[in-house]
């Protein structure tokens, strides 16, 4: 599953990964900077790095720790002989399945994605939020409190509940009426949002080391960071990324927020990156070359940031030599509004600092 996600990179990692080889940037471990949905770790670790990762948001945190901490299967041990039997299964159906499918059996409960965030949970509002149909809603409460009470009973371990956890938020987003984020639900339906929510099971990538993740701002870490290659991706403009993925953060926590406006916020105070400004953003890019251990930093930021290319080119070439590549790709579909409805692509730039 591709996870729709500001600044995404699963289409263009092989491009990335072809001009680090060109350029014969390698090593043995990865620390990636702004994590968001782990693709770019889990790109990593499927190529023998150990994969050091963090982001300040826990629906990350939880994706983090079922795909880059995270080895192997779930077997469910304790789990399993508590299910229903459904006959039928073969040795070789995998444990999650089976867990995956009775979730998917859930009948739907009015908890608080359903209360907050579908038309039959708000209608006393002046105007309904309609980010998912009334089943959806209700289905994804269910199947969030059935894991939570697993968790509670000591019915799977810490790694089963995250890989719980992954599935869900991984599954959410193929039944969410929006244009490709949360700050905002659709007038009309979206087709896809009208369909039947099934929990969709997640793939795994052994690379038989021992990765580790952080729910933290990465800022906090880069004392601790000492790795052969550091990657920043970070926000290229002022857009918090929060409010954009407040439902998944909900639903990931699952914590009952108080929230406000037509789509239902959450406070997103604590989770602000200074990488959405352009003065901030550079100090701290500043700060992370001077500060952090690495062999080399990579930065892959958006040609149409908020940080102009020379001045970033400025601040990296004080701690080492700086190579700029780029090349052109399809932007963010959400972002195809204004000057983006007649110009289809943006460049990518890798900024590649090795460190003197």
């Amino acid at each position: 599953m591709i996870m729709r996600y500001i600044g995404n990179k699963e289409s263009i990692l092989d491009k990335i990964f072809s001009i680090l080889e060109a350029n014969k940037i390698r090593g043995t471990s990865f620390f990636d900077f702004f994590a968001g949905t782990t693709n770019v770790s889990r790109f990593f670790k499927s190529k023998g790095y150990q994969v050091f990762s963090s982001d300040i948001l826990y629906l990350s945190y939880c994706l983090q720790k079922a795909y880059v901490e995270n080895n192997e299967d779930p077997a469910f041990p304790s789990l399993l002989p508590l299910l229903p039997d459904k006959g039928g299964c073969s040795l070789f159906t995998r444990p999650l399945d089976l867990v995956v499918d009775y979730l998917n059996s859930l009948p739907p409960v009015k908890g608080f994605i359903y209360q907050n965030y579908t038309p039959g949970g708000t209608k006393n509002l002046d105007r309904p939020r309609t980010y998912f149909i009334d089943d959806n809603g209700g289905r994804i409460d269910a199947i969030r409190m059935k894991i939570e009470e697993w968790k509670v009973a000591g019915l799977i371990n810490e790694s089963e509940y995250f890989i719980l956890l992954a599935c869900l938020i991984e599954t959410i987003g193929f039944y969410s009426n929006i244009a490709g984020v949360y700050a905002a639900f659709q007038k009309h339906w979206d087709p896809r949002a009208l369909k039947p929510l099934e929990l969709k099971t997640i793939e795994f990538v052994n690379n038989g080391l021992e990765n580790k993740v952080y729910c933290a701002d990465s800022m906090d870490l880069i004392r601790n960071i000492d790795v052969d290659l550091l990657y920043l991706d970070p926000p290229y403009n002022e857009r918090q990324y929060a409010p954009n993925y407040h439902i998944l953060e909900t639903i990931a926590k699952y914590d009952s927020p108080s929230v406000r406006g037509v789509t239902g916020m959450r406070d997103y105070s604590d989770q602000k990156s200074r990488f959405c400004r352009a003065k901030t953003a550079l100090e701290d890019l500043d700060k992370v070359a001077r500060t952090a251990k690495f062999r080399y930093l990579i930065l892959s930021y958006n040609s149409e940031g908020i940080m102009p290319q020379d001045m970033i080119i400025e601040t990296l070439q004080k701690y080492g030599k700086v190579k700029l590549e780029q090349f052109e790709y399809a932007r963010f579909k959400s972002n195809n509004n204004g000057l983006s409805k007649t110009k289809k692509t943006v460049f990518e730039q890798l900024f590649i600092l090795e460190k003197r």
